[in-house]
């Protein structure tokens, strides 16, 4: 039986799109997931990224929510030493409350933005240090059962959102295997330890009240199409986009000048960073995702549809779907 897919949102906003009209195609990519089979929706926090929508994830979540009936939502993740952990039991108590058995909340590690960005955010540098223990007092919130006297979250308490520990190097995975919770790996960006990372965390495993046996979804990028011309076209425009936001320092670059910062050593770096692509016709794609679910040991699949128009993001869900054998209401329980 072929894994469950999921889907992992940047809410990207287009060359040609205003921030509107990117978190209006975060609606419409939502519920063609849901009416397509796949398991859930998750959205990353980022912050002071022209090309990304989803800064507020909590209410980006809240609104997806509000115009979708079934599938699961969720953070993929919440940078957690951006936070005190009591603001977001309360905001993911309250998604519960409002969305029973829909919300799920990946926590990550880091900040999910630069430096100076960090201080904007009022956060100090060491901050990521205390992770474990903000983890720790997120789940206790949650559960009813808070670690600090006299301080619960309303909503929150009891509403036990499923936790996930994301992350990139064996950190995460140690984390993740300690407290008995799921393990998303970023493979679709940083894939040098996945496969060191997923076996230390089945290896180190330990039982908890969420979950009695090892879980992981492993990120990868798929950009699906009528065509393999079409699909590499596709790509190429992702890669052009990427530079241009991580190397473009803001400023205007053609095509031609993308392209020849790509095969500079900074370019590939990024080239390596989507070493986990499914890119063709959906026979290709398909055919790349059973290899990569053996190679990860994967139990689910969490893709990012790598388009820069909606359009074609949707039809890359769409021709996955197909190609995959998804059916509405038929994937297992996410309930982890």
């Amino acid at each position: 039986m072929s894994v469950p897919l999921s889907i992992l949102d940047l809410a990207t906003i287009g060359p040609e799109e205003s921030a509107r009209e990117a978190l209006e195609g975060t609606v419409a990519l939502a519920r063609r997931a849901e009416e397509r089979g796949y398991l859930r929706v998750w959205y990353a926090e980022h912050h002071n990224i022209p090309s990304i929508a989803s800064s507020a994830t909590s209410v980006l979540i809240a609104h997806v929510a509000a115009h979708t009936r079934s599938i699961r939502l969720g953070a993929g993740g919440i940078m957690l030493p951006n936070h005190a952990p009591l603001v977001i039991a309360e905001q993911f108590g309250t998604l519960a409350t409002l969305h029973p058995g829909r919300i799920d909340l990946g926590l990550g590690r880091a900040p999910g933005t630069d430096r100076k960005t960090l201080r904007a955010l009022r956060r100090e540098p060491d901050a990521a240090e205390s992770f474990p223990d903000d983890v720790l007092e997120l789940q206790g919130y949650l559960a009813g059962r808070s670690r600090i006297p006299g301080v619960n979250a309303t909503p929150g308490a009891g509403t036990d959102v499923p936790l996930y520990i994301l992350g990139s190097s064996l950190f995460g995975a140690q984390l993740a295997a300690a407290l008995g919770l799921p393990y998303a790996f970023a493979s679709h960006f940083a894939p040098a330890a996945l496969e060191a990372a997923v076996t230390l965390y089945r290896r180190s495993f330990r039982p908890s009240d969420q979950l009695d046996r090892p879980y992981v979804i492993a990120g990868v990028n798929v950009t699906a199409a009528d065509s393999e011309q079409a699909a590499q076209a596709e790509l190429r425009a992702v890669r052009r986009a990427r530079v241009r936001v991580l190397l473009g320092e803001g400023r205007e670059m053609s095509d031609e000048e993308a392209d020849l910062l790509l095969e500079s050593p900074a370019g590939q770096r990024i080239e390596q960073m989507m070493t986990h692509s499914a890119v063709g016709t959906p026979e290709a794609v398909k055919e790349y995702l059973e290899g990569f679910t053996r190679l990860s040991g994967a139990d689910e699949l969490i893709v990012v549809h790598a388009t820069t128009a909606v359009e074609a993001r949707l039809r890359s869900v769409d021709l996955l779907a197909e190609a995959w054998g998804l059916r509405p209401g038929a994937s297992p329980s996410a309930h982890l």
